[in-house]
C-alpha cells in the first residue's frame, strides 16, 4: 500500500502541475478575474487574478481516485461530495466572474443545492450503516445516536464546506491548511484500515501542485469551485471513518473562520455598526493588524498541524 499511496500523491501532483501552464492562461483569456474587497489595500493588486483554479484540483483528485476506486470502493462517497460541492462552487463562480452577476447563486439557491448533495451522501451513509461517531480519546468507542445522526450529518457537512470556503481568502491559506488536514486523514486511514486512502493521497498531491501556483503571490485562486470541493472532501473523509467529531479538532481553523463571521455580523447588527474584529473572516483581522499573508498562512497551518497531532492521539 505504501508504494500505491506514493504513486497516487505523485500522479495527482503532476496532473495539477501540468494543467497550470494551460489552464491559467485560459482563465485569463476568459477574463475569469477576482475582485478584492476595498478595505484590504494590500489585496488590490490581486484584482484580476484568475479564479476557478479549483477545476485543476478536482480534475486531479477525480482522475487519480479513479485509478484505485475498483479496489477501494469506500472512496466513492468522498469523491461524490468533492464533485458535488465543486459543481455548486463552479456554478457560483461562473455566474460571478463570467456572467458578471455580483452575488452569483442566491443564498437560498446555494443552500438548496448543498442540501441536495448532502442528502445523497446521507443516503450512502445510511445504506452503509456508517453513521456511528468515534469518540476522541475513548479508546475506540463508537457512539450510536440513532435518528439524531441525520440532522447532525447535514449540519456537519454543510458547516464544514462553508468553513473551508470562508478560509479561502489569503494566498495559499485554504490550500495549506487543508493539505495538513488531508495528511491527518491519510495517516488515520492507514491506522484504521480505511479504504479512503486514494482520495486522501490525491488531495495531498493536488494541493501540493496547486500551491506551486497559489502560494504568495498567487497566480491563480481556487475560487468557490475549489474551496467547496475541499470542504466536501474534509466532511466526506471524516464520515467515512466515523470521525465527524474530529473535524472540531483538526478543522478548528475552519470553525473559527465561520464563527468570526457570525459573531461579526450579529454584533454589527445589534450595535448599529460596531465591530468586534477589524474584519471578518478572522484571517483578515490579523492582516489588518499587521500580519503578512505568508505569516497568516504559516501560523494557521502550524496551528492546524498541532491540532492534527493531538487528534491522532485521540484515535
Amino acid at each position: 500500500m505504501q508504494n500505491l499511496i506514493i504513486f497516487a500523491i505523485i500522479l495527482s501532483f503532476v496532473i495539477v502541475l501540468a494543467m497550470g501552464p494551460f489552464m491559467i492562461p485560459f482563465l485569463i483569456k476568459l477574463k475569469v478575474g477576482n475582485t478584492e474587497r476595498e478595505e484590504l489595500e494590500s489585496h488590490q493588486k490581486k484584482t484580476g487574478t484568475p479564479t476557478m483554479g479549483g477545476v485543476m484540483i478536482i480534475a486531479a483528485i477525480v482522475i487519480t481516485s479513479l485509478v484505485f476506486l475498483n479496489v477501494c470502493p469506500d472512496a466513492y462517497p468522498v469523491v461524490f461530495l468533492i464533485v458535488g460541492f465543486g459543481v455548486i462552487g463552479f456554478i457560483d463562480d461562473f455566474l460571478k466572474v463570467v456572467k458578471k452577476k455580483s452575488d452569483g447563486l442566491l443564498a437560498k439557491q446555494k443552500m438548496l443545492l448543498q442540501i441536495i448533495v448532502t442528502a445523497v451522501f446521507a443516503y450512502f451513509m445510511h445504506s452503509a450503516g456508517n453513521l456511528g461517531l468515534l469518540i476522541p480519546f475513548s479508546g475506540g468507542y463508537v457512539l450510536d445516536i440513532g435518528i439524531l445522526a441525520y440532522p447532525l450529518l447535514f449540519f456537519a457537512v454543510i458547516g464544514t464546506v462553508n468553513g473551508v470556503n470562508f478560509t479561502d481568502g489569503v494566498d495559499g491559506l485554504a490550500s495549506t491548511v487543508t493539505l495538513v488536514v488531508a495528511g491527518f486523514f491519510l495517516i488515520a486511514g492507514v491506522i484504521k484500515g480505511s479504504g479512503t486512502w486514494p482520495v486522501d493521497a490525491a488531495v495531498i498531491g493536488a494541493l501540493m501542485g496547486f500551491l506551486v501556483y497559489n502560494c504568495y503571490p498567487a497566480k491563480v485562486f481556487m475560487g468557490d469551485t475549489g474551496s467547496l470541493a475541499l470542504g466536501g472532501y474534509v466532511a466526506g473523509a471524516a464520515y467515512m471513518m466515523q470521525m465527524p467529531i474530529f473535524i472540531i479538532i483538526i478543522g478548528l481553523i475552519y470553525l473559527v473562520e465561520v464563527l468570526s463571521v457570525m459573531i461579526q455580523v450579529t454584533y454589527f447588527k445589534k450595535t448599529g455598526g460596531k465591530r468586534i474584529f477589524r474584519m471578518a473572516p478572522i484571517h483578515h483581522h490579523f492582516e489588518l493588524g499587521g500580519w503578512s499573508e505568508t505569516k497568516v498562512v504559516a501560523i494557521f497551518s502550524i496551528f492546524t498541524a498541532i491540532m492534527c497531532l493531538i487528534a491522532l492521539l485521540g484515535i
